[in-house]
């Protein structure tokens, strides 16, 4: 053995090296689990920051879009709210204001606000909004679209942006029609001419003309009229009698005179009094003592006549008088309103109609030229003027006659005048397709001031009813 050597002392044995060596791998790796195990912590907050940021965009998106579609809707809600008022006269007859008249201006600085309401209420602060008018250069503007931006902050991330937008508008309903798809000529006993639709009750056409002057009189007297029934068919008579076979209240079929298109159920009750007292003045007769709420019209060709069928869609006659236009509009310029009439009488077409169209045309300027190409006081295109043999479409007389003969044309394809105004601005082609007023924002709001303004000069009772709806 070696000198100095311990004959007793041995090394380690193979067993206790190799436990040695295991203990010695094992704090070594103890060693380097601790990084790992901190990087997984960091991974696994990073990942959870990034689900809590898709997770807060997508709620703070479906905020901004509630936001935007409230704000949107709002506006459009304002506008229709306020659309009547746009075509109240600026001044009384005495030259003084008139509170009821809304500027174009104002108009649109009601919908911003009533629109900046909605946002605020939906949490959303005015200086994230923005609101604009699509149709803003049309007389009526019934477009709204809002847009929405904020911006989403997540701990130790970049703030997220978002944004929403909405459009909406208030329009005609899509169906573009009072009728909602009834019978345009009456049939069935009785009546056997073209229907015109009120509330969703049919009668001749010069009785409906009649109503509207009769139902605007009652509103500008705070009266609300309602009208229960209008014609009926011998049909729709003889099921009402076998309900209530009491001739003194309801006229066995073949006798009532609802079934000649000129009679009328009103209400509500509180209404009857004014009716008693100013019905006549609109050519309505109360038929009975022991029924307040019937009056007969008496005004135009006698019930279930030969005259009384052939009355065209507006309520004319064919003998030269037009009885829905209750004379020209005050606006008609002197210089035009012969030709307007001589023109109506012609192609027996409502004067009225005429005038509200060539306001909303070209504001009566015989020689108003369009980005379009549409020329004249009635904005002929040059294909239409020369179908219509309109040589020279500045020539206001000449662009009047025209306009109504293709009125005339277009009122008896479509039966309706919210159709054949759609059909004069779009072309015949789209309302045939869909027979309705298109869903273009310049033919609804064409179409909706032509409306009004009949309205404001008493050819309608009311612009035509418009619903609020999202764009999309």
């Amino acid at each position: 053995m070696p000198d100095g050597a311990d004959s007793d002392a041995v090394g380690p044995s193979p067993a206790s090296r190799v436990h040695a060596t295991a203990i010695a791998r094992l704090r070594g790796e103890g060693g380097q689990a601790l990084p790992l195990a901190l990087g997984g912590v960091v991974v696994l907050i990073f990942c959870a920051l990034l689900l809590a940021a898709f997770g807060g965009a997508a709620t703070g998106k479906s905020r901004a879009q509630r936001a935007a579609d409230l704000a949107a809707l709002s506006a459009a809600r304002s506008m229709r709210d306020d659309f009547e008022r746009l075509f109240v006269s600026a001044r009384r007859p005495d030259g003084s204001e008139n509170p009821a008249h809304l500027a174009k201006r104002d108009y649109l600085r009601r919908a911003s606000l009533a629109a900046v309401e909605a946002a605020r209420r939906n949490g959303v602060d005015a200086r994230r909004l923005r609101i604009e008018f699509p149709d803003a250069d049309s007389f009526a503007p019934l477009r709204a679209r809002a847009e929405v931006t904020a911006s989403l902050e997540v701990a130790a991330l970049p703030s997220l942006p978002i944004a929403a937008d909405a459009e909406a508008e208030a329009a005609p309903p899509p169906s573009g029609t009072a009728t909602g798809g009834s019978p345009t000529t009456a049939s069935g006993g009785g009546y056997g001419g073209t229907l015109a639709y009120r509330q969703g009750e049919s009668m001749r056409p010069d009785v409906a003309a009649a109503f509207d002057r009769l139902a605007a009189a009652a509103s500008a007297d705070g009266v609300s009229l309602i009208i229960n029934s209008g014609f009926r068919s011998d049909a729709e008579q003889a099921a009402l009698f076998a309900q209530n076979p009491d001739p003194q209240w309801v006229a066995p079929p073949g006798t009532s005179l609802h079934r000649c298109a000129t009679e009328l159920d009103l209400g509500p009750p509180s209404a009857y009094g004014w009716l008693a007292a100013n019905a006549r003045r609109f050519g309505f007769e109360k038929r009975y003592a022991w029924e307040p709420w019937h009056y007969g019209y008496v005004g135009g060709p006698e019930p279930c006549s030969a005259a009384g069928d052939a009355l065209g869609a507006d309520g004319a006659d064919g003998s030269g008088s037009t009885s829905a236009t209750g004379g020209l509009p005050a606006y008609v310029p002197a210089r035009f309103r012969e030709p307007i009439a001589r023109a109506a009488r012609r192609w027996n077409v409502s004067a009225a109609l005429l005038a509200a169209q060539l306001m909303a045309e070209s504001n009566f300027n015989p020689f108003a030229v369009s980005p379009a190409g549409a020329s004249g006081i009635a904005q002929f295109m040059p294909g239409t003027a020369a179908a219509y043999g309109l040589s020279d479409p500045f020539d206001p007389e000449a662009a009047i006659d025209a306009q109504a003969h293709l009125m005339s044309d277009l009122l008896e394809q479509f039966g309706q005048v919210s159709l054949a105004l759609a059909a004069y601005n779009a072309g015949p082609g789209p309302v045939e397709a869909c027979d309705c007023v298109p869903p273009y924002p310049e033919t609804q709001a064409y179409v909706a001031r032509i409306l009004g303004l009949m309205a404001g000069a008493g050819a309608l009772a009311a612009p035509p009813a418009l619903e609020v709806r999202l764009v999309d």
